[in-house]
């Protein structure tokens, strides 16, 4: 006669364990506001993410050739993968990308336009190879975001057109998939050469 299969067993309820973030909490609130500083801070140079979730968290002012620095290593840290994923989806770095697009229109938002276009050149650099190198390009929306906040910036600048058509341009020949915020780069350009013209 065939034997019926066990009946599950009903799980004995566990005492509850403290969760470890109410045990570092309480850890935490016995140590002088000082030595906490100095922890994160600490923990915050040895990791980047770190620092920028602080830093946005806390609203921190910086100067802008400090700003410049932040966005530059943010730009790598968005930009890098591991070269043995080449063309399969790789993870990358969205807080990143958030970070480079706050910083940018920190920038613009500071007087620093063409910091914030220079720095545009080295994301589409950099991005546009991330791009390349990955198999269905899904980071091309977040490197669009962080672009668009120039985009948006030069329509209504005052920086001369002749520059803002030959940034157009080379962020367009600088792009190695040719199609990164290609349409709002190509109005913009035209744009800028209908006021030439005009």
């Amino acid at each position: 006669m065939p034997r019926r299969p066990p009946r599950p067993r009903k799980a004995v309820p566990s005492r509850q364990h403290p969760v470890p973030a109410s045990a570092l909490r309480l850890a935490l609130s016995r140590r002088k506001k000082a030595e906490l500083v100095e922890a994160l801070v600490e923990l915050a140079e040895a990791d980047r993410g770190l620092l920028r979730q602080l830093t946005a968290r806390f609203d921190v002012a910086t100067t802008p050739d400090e700003l410049v620095a932040a966005t530059q290593l943010a730009i790598a840290d968005a930009t890098d993968f591991d070269e043995r994923q080449i063309n399969r989806n790789f993870d990358y770095d969205y807080a990143a990308y958030s970070e480079v697009k706050r910083n940018l229109g920190r920038l613009i938002g500071s007087g620093q336009l063409r910091q914030a276009m220079e720095l545009s050149l080295e994301l589409m650099k950099q991005g546009s190879y991330q791009v390349e190198m990955s198999d269905e390009g899904l980071m091309t929306g977040d490197i669009e975001d962080c672009l668009s906040v120039v985009i948006a910036a030069l329509r209504t600048c005052d920086v001369p057109a002749s520059e803002v058509i030959a940034w157009c341009s080379t962020m367009l020949a600088t792009d190695r998939v040719g199609f990164i915020a290609s349409q709002p780069l190509e109005a913009l350009r035209a744009q800028w050469q209908k006021t030439v013209a005009g």
